[in-house]
């Protein structure tokens, strides 16, 4: 069974071409594409009909996928959502460890107090024992939290360039929450890399992001077996 994409049919008041897309990379975000068990294969017929659409309109968002980085479109075999190597993932994880370090720095110089008490507000949402009850739930709330912290950089360029890692960084936070007990970890590195920036701390809170990261980086590498190191 090739992979089925939860999609609502939409309405036609919107941009066509630009609400497909948006809407078949939501789908994609939401799938578990680290899972071994995921059918990576897109049905172009049977998302056309769960929208209510012709087959025409989802090849064009495809092709515009396909240029995200997000789907591999194969000629006579069919479009597959694009799964990383081993030694690919890790090194997109050192390239977002980079980004978000140099975001944090950039967050104790830009970011107003209620931003960070935002922030805050964020982190402490969860307990450990909490995040460990609902894996899931946390482990979107953990995703929320870097983003926040990229945005907070208030640097278009780097919101962008994370923006193109967004799929596979999500997708590996998604299975990772759940392994070696790694929710509870990632509540207690939240709330030091919070108390960093409300010092305003830029050294401390670059530092703890990055190794906040690394870890996530050396658990992939030393857990992540199965996958092909290319």
């Amino acid at each position: 069974m090739t992979g089925f994409l939860k999609l609502s049919p939409i309405a036609t008041n919107f941009t066509l071409k630009d609400h497909i897309h948006g809407v078949l990379r939501d789908a994609i975000l939401d799938m578990n594409i680290y899972d071994p068990e995921t059918d990576l294969r897109l049905d172009e017929r049977q998302m056309a009909e769960q929208l209510g659409i012709s087959r025409t309109p989802i090849r064009e968002a495809l092709v515009r996928l396909e240029q995200d980085g997000f789907v591999d479109i194969q000629p006579r075999k069919g479009v597959f959502v694009c799964r990383k190597s081993l030694d690919e993932i890790l090194e997109i994880v050192v390239v977002w460890a980079a980004l978000e370090s140099m975001a944090a720095r950039l967050v104790t110089e830009n970011a107003t107090p209620q931003e960070l008490a935002d922030l805050r507000s964020l982190a402490t949402k969860y307990s450990a024992n909490s995040a460990r009850a609902d894996i899931a739930e946390y482990s979107e709330a953990n995703i929320k939290f870097h983003q926040h912290i990229l945005e907070l950089s208030k640097c278009s360029m780097i919101r962008d360039m994370s923006d193109g890692l967004f799929l596979h960084m999500h997708a590996v936070r998604r299975r990772t929450m759940g392994e070696s007990d790694r929710a509870t970890h990632s509540v207690v590195d939240h709330m030091e890399i919070i108390e960093a920036l409300e010092a305003r701390d830029a050294d401390l809170a670059s530092r703890l992001v990055r190794e906040h990261t690394m870890r996530l980086h050396d658990h992939i590498r030393d857990v992540w077996t199965e996958l092909d190191a290319g």
